[in-house]
């Protein structure tokens, strides 16, 4: 690499006393492009990137064979001339159950204003950032391209550009479809607590069995979406235990979050983004792509210039779409 990659411990007092106990410090990986010195006077722009459900800010780092890993991808645009230099900030959202999908939850902790007022807050006192909303990208995957489009949604006044990759949207394609799965294996395991105190038992001895990462899903959206103190684990599940039936004023509360629903209610607030850059995969195990289709559209129809593609892929292993993003947010952002 030419750039480099330095990790910092970024702290949050939004995190602080957060209810499961996850850490306040969090190790965020910042690449700085090539030229980039603590004696320098450049400013840059800086591109916010957000992992997806059960990632993490070091994961950004994890080597695979012959694979780049996203830092050298970014690097090597950056080398190549196809983007201008630019601050990329790896922030780590990881909680025990996998993610808060970066919104405020009393069940898991306020990660939305951690992200936006800790993180970005720190990058603009300790790095040489252009300090305006302009100037700043929020772009992730999944549950992060979720995440970038919660931020369009409540703070265009902190990130102007957003990147969603194959982000949760139209909770009925992405979600419904795992309802039965987490409802058999939660009524096995006797509730959500049993259920859980379970899995990080044979996680922490061997490892998680197939039918984990849907039901581990389901509470952790669940946490975000539908928290209420009091009930076990601080959230109300979005079906009955014992029949499977969904429960319809649990289930309102999840489409309140839905980016299907919440882009037209606050359609005033995109309106303020200089960019919006949408994709999924044709092939997309989760569904999500006629969730992109529809977000797509509802821009659109609002007369937002948005970038929308699709991709013959589907959901893992698809790093390599952070090039078409980044080769069209970051020459549109701000550098003074």
């Amino acid at each position: 690499m030419k750039g480099t990659v330095q990790v910092r411990e970024i702290p949050s007092a939004a995190l602080e006393g957060n209810p499961l106990g996850d850490p306040a410090k969090r190790p965020t990986p910042i690449y700085l492009p090539p030229g980039y010195a603590p004696s320098g006077t450049d400013r840059y722009p800086v591109v916010y990137f957000l992992h997806g459900f059960s990632g993490s800010g070091p994961g950004w780092l994890n080597v695979s064979a012959f694979a780049r890993t996203v830092p050298e991808r970014l690097d090597a645009l950056v080398e190549a001339g196809s983007v201008p230099a630019f601050i990329g900030v790896f922030v780590d959202g990881f909680t025990r159950l996998g993610g808060a999908q970066w919104e405020n939850s009393e069940s898991v902790g306020r990660y939305r204003d951690y992200l936006v007022r800790d993180v970005v807050g720190w990058v603009d006192r300790e790095l040489r950032s252009v300090p305006k909303a302009a100037a700043r990208a929020v772009v992730g995957k999944s549950s992060g391209g979720y995440g970038a489009l919660v931020m369009g949604r409540s703070h265009p006044d902190v990130f102007g550009h957003l990147g969603c990759h194959s982000g949760d949207a139209y909770f009925e394609y992405c979600y419904l479809p795992d309802f039965p799965k987490a409802a058999g294996v939660l009524a096995r395991a006797g509730g959500v607590e049993a259920w859980y105190r379970e899995f990080v038992r044979r996680t922490t001895e061997t490892k998680p069995a197939s039918e984990d990462h849907p039901t581990l899903n389901l509470i952790a959206m669940a946490a975000a979406y539908s928290p209420r103190k009091g009930e076990p684990m601080g959230f109300d599940l979005p079906f009955d235990l014992a029949t499977g039936r969904v429960r319809p004023e649990v289930w309102s509360r999840w489409l309140v979050h839905d980016p299907v629903r919440f882009v037209s209610k606050h359609i005033d607030a995109f309106k303020k983004l200089k960019s919006v850059f949408l994709d999924c995969g044709t092939r997309d195990e989760f569904n999500l792509r006629w969730g992109a289709r529809m977000v797509a559209q509802e821009l659109k129809a609002a007369g937002l210039e948005v970038v929308h593609e699709e991709f013959e892929d589907g959901h893992m292993g698809i790093n390599y779409r952070y090039d078409r993003s980044a080769a069209y947010l970051v020459p549109r952002l701000d550098r003074e």
